[in-house]
């Protein structure tokens, strides 16, 4: 039988900020884990205090069972299940293993302090992301709170407000949040003058948007000149049926072949911050231009490789989608083959070759065939006049 380990959510304010209870389960344990600054606020022999080593996600199992049979102690800031260690501890030593107390999360302090609905105000985390993470997240009258990785994080979200079109959004870093040492500096993105502060802060944003900027929300079917590159682009309208048709659930795998300009996978990932994406190009220069519109959109976990299927392996998809190379020889094989139960296949046509293709793949997976035809409005002189698009043929199929 294993000793629970000991899950305990600290503030700011240390030692002073924890209940009787939680001190005493701190006195008796035989080891107690935290980072120095956690560590230092604790009156416990130093010969039971044990720093995290750097990188800890790969040593956290090591680290614990070092102690196997002894009564361990985590210690995590505020909430340990809120972005914190407690949901590392959760997944590799499983639930039942774990005895959490939490603290104040800093979602619930920030909130607090400003008076905003703790429901209605969106999370996001960089404090191991890129701070273009956050521009999915961005849109009129939104309440935002950013997760920072040190001090210089405020200096950073203020930069992309400005040049994404919220420059007059209301700015307030939250810093030593629920400590002696509390402060909150407010400002506008525009007019932000504000000397880099503490390193322990967060960053709440009033969203506010410049409606003479382009609007980039979370639905499928940005404009096309959201994207940069060569041309190999999937257009706004066939993408917002093609995302559709692959019907992004929270949590998702999608696997995009033959990505172009990764419209496709990008556009997946905005949808939930939780949904995840790999592309497949087999072309150098369309895999950088892809790594930059991922970044530039929000989305810079997207996991971009080499020419599919050769690059086949890891973590499954949930959804596949062709874009380019359906009518290499057995990619459409090798595709339907990485889906397991219930996964989702979609492919675009627009020549008559990948079209015959794809009633071959009716006949032999079944599915459903549609065909789309899209016109665009564009000057003729002093006139109007109707330019059709492409015709693109998709093919849907779910693997049973």
């Amino acid at each position: 039988m294993h000793h629970p380990i000991e899950v305990i959510g600290i503030g700011a304010d240390g030692w002073d900020g924890l209940s009787e209870h939680t001190r005493a389960v701190l006195h008796a344990a035989d080891v107690v884990f935290g980072s120095a600054r956690q560590l230092s606020t604790l009156p416990i022999a130093a010969y039971r205090l044990r720093r995290w080593p750097s990188p800890l996600l790969p040593a956290l199992r090591s680290s614990i069972e070092e102690f196997d049979g002894r009564w361990v102690c985590v210690l995590a800031s505020g909430d340990p299940m809120f972005h914190g260690i407690g949901v590392s501890l959760a997944r590799e030593f499983g639930a039942s293993r774990l005895h959490v107390i939490p603290a104040a999360s800093s979602l619930s302090l920030a909130c607090a302090r400003l008076g905003w609905a703790v429901h209605a105000t969106t999370t996001v985390n960089i404090v191991n992301a890129a701070v273009t993470t956050i521009s999915p997240a961005l849109f009129d009258r939104a309440h935002v709170l950013v997760l920072s990785r040190d001090e210089h994080t405020p200096a950073h979200v203020v930069e992309l407000l400005r040049r994404s079109g919220f420059g007059g959004s209301s700015v307030t870093v939250l810093e030593q949040l629920g400590g002696p040492a509390e402060r909150l500096v407010t400002g506008t993105a525009d007019k932000w003058s504000h000397p880099v502060g503490d390193a322990l802060n967060v960053v709440a944003i009033e969203c506010v948007s410049d409606p003479t900027y382009q609007r980039l929300t979370r639905v499928p079917g940005l404009p096309d000149s959201a994207y940069s590159g060569d041309g190999q682009l999937t257009k706004s309208e066939v993408r917002s049926l093609t995302l559709s048709a692959l019907a992004p659930a929270p949590g998702e795998h999608l696997w995009d072949v033959g990505g172009g300009s990764g419209s496709i996978a990008i556009e997946w990932m905005r949808t939930d911050p939780s949904c995840r994406a790999t592309v497949f190009e087999s072309i150098v220069g369309r895999r950088e231009q892809i790594e930059s519109n991922a970044s530039a959109l929000g989305v810079p976990a997207l996991r971009v490789l080499g020419p599919a299927p050769d690059e086949f392996g890891g973590d499954p998809p949930d959804a596949v989608f062709i874009g380019g190379g359906l009518t290499q020889d057995g990619m459409v094989d090798a595709c339907w083959e990485q889906l397991g139960r219930g996964g989702r296949l979609t492919a675009n046509a627009v020549t008559a070759e990948s079209e015959a293709l794809l009633l071959d793949c009716v006949s032999r997976f079944g599915g459903t065939l549609r065909k789309f035809q899209i016109y665009r409005g564009e000057p003729l002189g002093t006139f109007t006049s109707w330019r059709p698009q492409l015709p693109v043929a998709q093919w849907s199929a779910v693997k049973s």
